[in-house]
């Protein structure tokens, strides 16, 4: 199994315009092979920087599968539109990859 997850510093005041992107996109996850799971995850408010952080998680049954959706039409459709919101962001998403450690 494996993991991703996006990490966004979303500027204070944007959060609800960001969760409707997300709420209202056009999802082809379920299309693709050896997607599992899908969760936008709304973290803790940063008063000092300005900013919530939120994580997109998503889970996927290899690395490979996870590899396959990045390289594919799927993907680059559902990022068309990347930049064209009203949402302001602190600094680029961060991207993390886990594979699980069976057995543990």
């Amino acid at each position: 199994m494996y993991i991703a997850m996006n990490r966004f510093k979303v500027q204070n005041g944007s959060e609800a315009d960001f969760e409707a992107v997300w709420k209202n996109r056009d999802s082809s996850l379920a299309e693709m092979k050896g997607f599992r799971e899908f969760h936008l995850l709304r973290g803790p408010v940063n008063e000092t920087e300005g900013y919530t952080l939120f994580a997109s998680h998503t889970v996927w049954a290899s690395q490979d599968d996870f590899v396959a959706w990045t390289k594919s039409e799927n993907f680059r459709a559902a990022h068309r539109n990347v930049g064209t919101t009203k949402v302001h962001y602190l600094g680029h998403p961060q991207f993390e990859g886990f594979s699980v450690v069976e057995g543990a």
